[in-house]
């Protein structure tokens, strides 16, 4: 019979320690074409476990692109984000280290909070407003995937995902690091680029939920009386939908905010799989469950 709908029993959730010290232990073999860099418009994704997103590919991915702002003459802020999924947490820890033995001024969320897409592209895009020193971003994640995947994609100065001709640069080019056995990455210690002069705290969630009321109007949402209810599923956006909540006096009830790097109470999709997906009414079990709440 199939589970599909079900919350996971505690034996199909994921070994979160296990998963973390692969990141670190395992390492990608050059030669095999499943353990190298693949770079698409959503980034690279991978699993520790299976050697396609270790420490290894966010240290050649992060060099490469450094490299590639390098040759393009990108020399603003870089803003650095992570979502939720356990493998992200470590690799923003690597990528940090090589951004800022590059030199690269990098932006990450205060208090080690965490980012979803839309700020970061918001961050770039109001940055790069009447300046020519271009900034761009990286987001750690591999979107709504299974907790054991890991992701990072690179955004460019017009905030949104890298086009193809990019992503293939900076594919081509980590790869070429991890066949010479990262010879040309550089990278401090993660104490050493945690105190550097170089790497900044920024307030992502205000800026971005400050200028919502620029496109969106709130007060015809407030007026309408509109219950809303919003499930962060465990993700970056946790933290966004309390300040809309608070900043703007919505009636909002929240769901899931709350990390659980294991995402347990997810119901499982069609394949039996944990899988963050909206548009999956077997995963989407729980919410479906409260529509007349």
């Amino acid at each position: 019979m199939s589970k599909a709908g079900l919350l996971p029993s505690k034996n199909r959730l994921e070994n979160i320690p296990k998963l973390i010290s692969d990141f670190y232990l395992l390492k990608p073999i050059h030669s095999e074409a499943k353990h190298k860099v693949s770079f698409g418009t959503s980034g690279h994704r991978g699993k520790a476990t299976q050697k396609s997103f270790n420490q290894n590919h966010i240290l050649a991915i992060t060099q490469a692109i450094c490299d590639y702002r390098s040759s393009q003459g990108i020399n603003g802020k870089l803003f650095l984000a992570k979502d939720t999924h356990a493998l992200s947490y470590p690799a923003e820890l690597t990528a940090i280290s090589v951004l800022i033995a590059n030199g690269v001024e990098t932006y990450i969320a205060k208090d080690n909070g965490y980012t979803p897409t839309p700020a970061i592209s918001h961050a770039i895009i109001c940055e790069n407003i009447g300046t020519n020193d271009k900034s761009d971003g990286i987001v750690i994640t591999p979107s709504h995937n299974p907790p054991s995947d890991g992701g990072i994609k690179y955004n460019t100065p017009d905030g949104g995902p890298a086009d193809t001709d990019v992503t293939k640069w900076i594919e081509n080019r980590a790869n070429e690091l991890l066949e010479n056995s990262l010879k040309g990455v550089k990278y401090l210690s993660i104490e050493e680029a945690q105190n550097s002069k170089h790497l900044h705290h920024f307030d992502f969630v205000s800026n971005y939920v400050s200028d919502l009321k620029n496109i969106i109007d709130i007060d015809a949402i407030k007026s309408a009386g509109i219950k809303i209810g919003a499930d962060c599923l465990g993700g970056s956006g946790m933290e966004y939908y309390r300040a809309i909540k608070s900043t703007y006096g919505l009636d909002m009830d929240i769901l899931h905010d709350y990390v659980d790097e294991q995402f347990g109470f997810m119901h499982l999709d069609h394949d039996e799989k944990i899988r963050m997906d909206c548009s999956s009414p077997y995963a989407m079990r729980g919410l479906i469950d409260l529509k007349d709440k």
